[in-house]
């Protein structure tokens, strides 16, 4: 039985065209959302990700190196889903992308999921689509705890070491890469560029973008290391599943 809290239906953009520099030699026959974290490349987890939280049809947005992705994938069939792929000619910046992709979605579609491609989570899409279809929003932005990269130590007033945090996380938010958007914010996108140093700065100051606060597992993938780190997290993941079993 499906679960009634997640939606179904759902459309969603994977925008999957990064060369990934930093992730080399991993890069130079694939693109980055198809590095593979325990011989399963990341797009695959966000696709299986999607489809179980009631996403039906993808559009994945592709340039670099798409032909791997469209021979992995093809029409998503395998997974459960309708894939199609909008490919760019030339780079477009992620801005350009998504507009690109939205055009590939049907005009009834209430609310359509955009997520950058090279991320993992496992976060329920069934609140952050509801809080964006209740506030009427144009795009609604996911937010994640900011993690800090570096352990913290904490003094005291004497300057004496007290206590070390291996990486805490911080009273900060940032940017999840996972978006929904309104069907109609397409023509606000840029044809070319980054919609989130154009678009996203005009929706705000027109109390248009929504946020959405999630402690749900994520995790970027921009190097060797994160591989790495993911990869590990997921190990430990499993191996704690199955122990509460």
């Amino acid at each position: 039985m499906r679960d009634s809290s997640r939606p179904s239906g759902l459309h969603a953009i994977v925008l999957a065209g990064g060369k990934g520099e930093r992730l080399r030699p991993f890069t130079e026959d694939r693109p980055k959302p198809m590095v593979e974290i325990m011989g399963v490349p990341i797009l695959s987890y966000q696709l299986q990700w999607l489809q179980g939280q009631g996403v039906a049809d993808v559009v994945i947005s592709c340039g670099y190196r798409h032909d791997v992705i469209e021979a992995y994938f093809g029409t998503g069939e395998r997974l459960g889903l309708r894939i199609t792929y909008a490919v760019e000619e030339q780079p477009l910046g992620r801005g350009g992308a998504l507009r690109l992709a939205l055009s590939r979605v049907p005009a009834e579609a209430s609310a359509i999921i955009a997520t950058n491609g090279d991320i993992i989570t496992n976060l329920p899409l069934g609140p952050v689509v509801e809080a964006h279809r209740a506030k009427r929003m144009l795009a609604t932005i996911v937010l994640t705890p900011f993690v800090s990269p570096y352990g913290i130590v904490e003094v005291d007033a004497d300057d004496h070491v007290t206590q070390f945090n291996e990486k805490p996380t911080l009273p900060y938010w940032i940017n999840a890469g996972i978006y929904v958007l309104a069907p109609e914010l397409r023509d606000q996108l840029p044809e070319r560029g980054d919609h989130e140093t154009t678009t996203f700065p005009v929706l705000a100051r027109a109390g248009r973008l929504g946020a959405f606060k999630s402690r749900a597992y994520w995790r970027g993938v921009d190097t060797i290391k994160d591989v790495t780190e993911v990869a590990s997290e997921l190990q430990n993941r499993l191996f704690s599943f199955f122990r509460e079993g």
